[in-house]
């Protein structure tokens, strides 16, 4: 054998051991231990079955939190499940016709495997949501418009879109999900009307919230629960302003069952009583009240200080009493309200952590390892504070 044949042999060789080293490290990584994920706390009372004689108890989720610690506490706390992000307009239909189920399913199967009911959010949203559904037909921003025959084609348009939309979701959906929020956050005082300014409004007025109702009412049936979603419904001039319209909407025969209170609100404010205040002057009209995205910052609402990883004790303390206080101003009408949802579950996960900005954010009843605050027990038994 000739030395050069020999040497290629030997390149070939060495080549094939290192490919079998790296191959034989990758396979030992597979398998090496990871750091485990914190476990989550298991000898203490069940949120939902505390409350399970008055309203159930939900959380907000990303399809992720179905595996996992963090899905041991949603199964032994919660009775409700909504999409975080997953089933807005821009995940589900990201362009015309099609539809991306995956992530939504995942939820909606995890919630039946568990005995749990889901929530829909949100059908119709100024934010998260496709862009193509405000172009016209020749890919041109409808916004833009400004003859009005072309702007009435590009209405009708918008429309149609909007109801093949709804129409779609709700059928695929409607055996499992009975309460949806169809429209969300559609009223800002401070915009021409006190109607948020978003392209639905631009273009269509208010009847893209009408056709989205009338769409889902059609597709879910009698039974579906149909909700109109906002934030701020504490705040009379928002509060006030969102009845206007919804009591022009039930003139019209638009079918509003109720109305969703998000409820993100801080350890100082709002009150407890505007909060019922507002769910009482909607029960006056007939319709329900969902706290649905509930949660409770530890700053105050223009205050950008962080506290770092060390959050204080009195600050838990004071967040401990004022979900305490509220939880039993929603015990004391529960006539008027058919569920609390809260915006996560626990605060290794919430949006707050970087909203406003970056930083240590304890919103939730259990902490960061997932184990109970001093805010779970305020909720579940005040008489454990002390321990």
């Amino acid at each position: 054998m000739s030395d050069s044949k020999k040497q290629r042999i030997n390149a070939i060789v060495a080549v094939a051991a290192a490919i079998a080293i790296v191959f034989i490290v990758l396979l030992l990584n597979r398998f090496e231990s990871k750091p485990s994920e914190p476990p989550a706390q298991a000898d203490i009372p069940s949120l939902s079955e505390t409350y399970a004689d008055d309203f159930p108890i939900g959380a907000a989720i990303e399809p992720f939190q179905t595996e996992g610690p963090g899905a041991e506490l949603l199964k032994k706390h919660v009775k409700w499940l909504v999409a975080e992000n997953v089933m807005k307009p821009g995940a589900i239909q990201p362009a015309e016709g099609h539809f991306t189920w995956g992530n939504a399913d995942r939820i909606v199967e995890f919630a039946k495997e568990n005995g749990m009911e889901v929530r829909f959010h949100a059908l119709v949203w100024h934010s998260q949501v496709g862009a193509w559904f405000f172009k016209d037909a020749d890919g041109k921003p409808m916004v833009d418009e400004t003859d009005p025959a072309k702007r009435e084609a590009n209405k009708k348009l918008l429309l149609e879109r909007l109801g093949t939309h709804v129409r779609t979701i709700v059928g695929r959906y409607k055996d499992d999900i009975h309460s949806w929020d169809v429209v969300n956050e559609v009223i800002e005082p401070g915009d021409p009307d006190g109607m948020r300014a978003s392209d639905w409004y631009k273009i269509t007025g208010t009847d893209y919230i009408e056709t989205a109702f009338r769409a889902a009412r059609e597709a879910g049936g009698p039974e579906a629960k149909l909700y109109i979603n906002d934030y701020g419904t504490d705040n009379p001039a928002k509060r006030d302003r969102l009845y206007e319209l919804v009591k022009e909407m039930q003139g019209k025969g638009v079918p509003i069952d109720g109305v969703g209170h998000q409820t993100h609100i801080s350890i100082y404010g709002p009150t407890v009583d505007s909060i019922v205040e507002s769910m009482r002057k909607f029960g006056e009209l007939g319709l329900d009240n969902l706290v649905t995205e509930l949660d409770m910052s530890i700053y105050a609402w223009n205050d950008r200080k962080d506290f770092g990883a060390e959050i204080p004790d009195d600050v838990l303390k004071k967040q401990a009493d004022r979900y305490r206080e509220l939880f039993e101003a929603f015990k004391a009408n529960k006539d008027i309200l058919s569920g609390v949802v809260f915006w996560g579950i626990a605060d290794d996960h919430t949006w707050l952590n970087s909203f406003p900005v970056k930083r240590t954010e304890a919103p939730l009843l259990f902490d960061k390892q997932l184990q109970a605050k001093p805010a779970f027990w305020a909720v579940v038994d005040p008489s454990k504070l002390a321990e």
